[in-house]
């Protein structure tokens, strides 16, 4: 097949024209272009607003087309399709997978599509109870530390807005989007150039998931949390569970650590049995949020409204004088800020969006980047201690039942408490708390945001609105620390693969999930 690039359609164009388009490219008439997918779709509103697609067509003579029509945009598709490695033998002692986030998930279908189905040990619940524990949660503030937006089926992505993009190229990509698309994912993710599921969509996948899992005969056990590590000969032998019915050794010779990065007592457990780990940096701040017509507007000008244009996003970022770098992050439009703890008295915010982004409010995390220089004391474990400390804080200015303190951009600005919103009404629940964030966060951190926000104001006009709010603290943003791995991805302690974002190797959902196929194929080599 040949890729075109760079096929341009304005607002009001049918994708009906794109075969006329492509025809053109190639200098062939129409009819000569026998089939035609769309690998990849665009929003450019640098020069004007317009769609953009990247094609693959089918067409006879593909080397002769290619050399007459001499163009750049078009090439020969040299991609080979990722596959899974061959089928093994079920072991006798089945592999175990810790964790039920993309990374967990993907590495568990992988081994059960290849004749190896995994027990799969998940702390949290399915899907349903965990949407149930979250949902009260927000409602009453009261919460379950076994069953909330870090830990349950799905991962603390089952509560985001289910971006699917990523800065790397990996053919595992594909795979995966296909897979999601199999399991009831719109099928969009396969050709937006930003592709997200929603919450709402992937409660939906995951359940067809685990259908698939369990049909393949993974053991999927919910409530079931790691607690320990039997070794012999520096080699794994089995796992200590706890689980509904109490303690039980597991018998384990290969045990993938898919852990979330929330699961800071899993962390603390490996690190005493000696699994080696190390820190590494991270980004903290706050969420930040404004009307999301504002930014629609400062994103697409007169255009704004219109309806086959999406809910606008934005990605931003600043390098300061005192040598820290200023982003956006997880930007959910259309979405909400949601209340992301996982341990009592410690408060946290993320940031969640439906597939339809048609919420009044934009929001995204506002972070600081932070180094183990920054964390008190030394060790792996310091950056937990320093995440636990900014939660503390926030916990204790928004006054205990997980209310989150909360700010006015002016008067953030200024150095003063706010008195309630104004034009934008947080969306955050339980509810919020007014306060001077500069008497929550620490001096550097706040000093940094307020460095930044008319830095970015200049990218997007209004991202410094004086009734923009600030709400902390975002401060689950990646793992600080990194369970160390070779280039198999084996951890020195035979027998454990870390794996995913909770081990320090991925950033999203795409990436734990490829992280996730490439931990199977380690494994299943071994076997």
């Amino acid at each position: 097949m040949l890729q075109i690039e760079g096929i341009k359609l304005n607002l009001e164009g049918s994708e009906d024209l794109l075969r006329a388009k492509a025809a053109l490219a190639l200098r062939l008439p129409p009819e000569a272009v026998e089939e035609l997918c769309v690998l990849r779709k665009a929003l450019d509103a640098r020069d004007g607003v317009r769609w953009v697609y990247t094609l693959r067509v089918r067409v006879k003579g593909e080397e002769k087309v290619l050399r007459r029509c001499g163009s750049r945009q078009v090439s020969k598709v040299l991609e080979t399709p990722y596959g899974l490695p061959p089928a093994v033998s079920g072991p006798d002692i089945p592999p175990v997978v810790v964790g039920a986030g993309p990374g967990g998930l993907f590495c568990a279908l992988a081994l059960a599509r290849c004749g190896a189905p995994p027990i799969l040990l998940e702390r949290g619940w399915d899907v349903e109870r965990r949407a149930a524990d979250v949902e009260r949660f927000w409602e009453t503030g009261l919460l379950d530390a076994e069953s909330n937006v870090q830990f349950g089926e799905g991962g603390a992505g089952a509560f985001s807005d289910g971006k699917l993009n990523t800065g790397t190229r990996d053919p595992r990509h594909r795979f995966i989007l296909e897979a999601l698309v199999s399991h009831g994912a719109p099928e969009s993710i396969l050709y937006d150039a930003r592709p997200h599921v929603g919450t709402d969509y992937l409660r939906r996948v995951l359940k067809s998931l685990r259908r698939e899992l369990t049909d393949l005969g993974c053991d999927i056990r919910f409530g079931c949390r790691l607690t320990g590590l039997e070794l012999k000969d520096g080699r794994l032998s089995a796992l200590a569970v706890e689980g509904p019915e109490g303690s039980c050794r597991l018998p384990a010779r290969a045990a993938v650590l898919a852990l979330g990065n929330g699961a800071r007592d899993t962390f603390q457990m490996l690190h005493d049995a000696g699994v080696p780990m190390e820190s590494k940096p991270l980004a903290v701040g706050v969420r930040i949020e404004h009307r999301q017509a504002d930014i629609d507007f400062a994103q697409y000008k007169a255009l704004a409204g219109h309806p086959r244009l999406p809910a606008a996003s934005y990605k931003l970022s600043c390098h300061l004088e005192n040598g820290r770098g200023v982003f956006s992050f997880c930007v959910c439009p259309g979405g909400r800020v949601v209340a992301a703890a996982s341990e009592p008295g410690r408060a946290v915010t993320n940031g969640m969006s439906l597939y339809a982004r048609d919420g009044e409010n934009c929001n995204g995390g506002l972070l600081v980047g932070v180094t183990p220089r920054d964390f008190p004391g030394e060790g792996p474990l310091a950056g937990i201690a320093f995440q636990r400390e900014l939660e503390e804080r926030a916990y204790a200015a928004g006054g205990g039942g997980f209310f989150a303190p909360a700010q006015r951009v002016e008067d953030f600005l200024l150095r003063r408490s706010s008195r309630g919103p104004e034009a934008v009404s947080p969306t955050y629940r339980p509810g919020v708390r007014w306060r001077n964030l500069w008497e929550v966060l620490p001096e550097w951190l706040c000093q940094s945001l307020a460095e930044a926000l008319p830095l970015l104001d200049q990218k997007v006009r209004g991202y410094a609105a004086p009734d923009a709010v600030l709400t902390a603290v975002e401060s689950r943003s990646s793992c600080p620390l990194r369970i160390l791995r070779d280039e198999a991805g084996q951890s020195p302690v035979r027998g454990l693969w870390p794996c995913g974002e909770g081990a320090g190797y991925a950033g999203g959902i795409l990436s734990a999930a490829a992280d996730g196929l490439r931990t199977a194929e380690s494994v299943l080599e071994t076997l």
